[in-house]
């Protein structure tokens, strides 16, 4: 029920920011379409738990934040490689274990590690990920397991 009345919220705020119209007859017209939208989503099964993550609250805001900082750390690093010939690109294929026990802890992981420039994560198995490095440190800072042990706090 939290989840139905979440999204309910969210798609209001959404088409009361993106919409600017706060005459009566409007605002009834925008809560009745976003009433249905939220019967469409129950109907087809599409909010849930994984869908949805309210679980996560606060703690996904300050992965994000966290994420964006090695985004821009990888960012410099590989347009560094690309830029000055005398940097190493080492490409390596490696496994890595992984220590998510959903569904969802499991994409959020392989995203973050393709979102961060230089690794890109290539299949998913039970408890690994195959992931390509442009480098080996690239390897060797996900073997740190730090962004293992963020994202496995997200399902806490």
């Amino acid at each position: 029920m939290v989840h139905t009345v979440s999204v309910f919220v969210a798609l209001a705020a959404v088409w009361l920011l993106l919409s600017g119209h706060y005459d009566p007859l409007i605002l009834v017209f925008g809560a009745l379409s976003c009433v249905f939208v939220t019967f469409l989503a129950l109907r087809f099964r599409l909010v849930d738990r994984e869908s949805y993550p309210l679980h996560m609250g606060w703690r996904l805001s300050r992965y994000w934040l966290w994420l964006f900082v090695e985004i821009v750390k990888s960012n410099i690093d590989v347009a560094r490689r690309i830029l000055d010939p005398r940097l190493p690109i080492d490409p390596r294929l490696f496994e890595i274990k992984m220590s998510q026990t959903s569904d969802l802890g499991r994409v959020i992981y392989a995203n973050s590690i393709t979102l961060t420039p230089g690794t890109i994560s290539l299949d998913i198995g039970d408890d690994t990920i195959l992931v390509h490095a442009l480098t080996r440190e690239g390897q060797d800072a996900l073997a740190t397991g730090e962004m293992d042990t963020k994202v496995a706090a997200l399902e806490k």
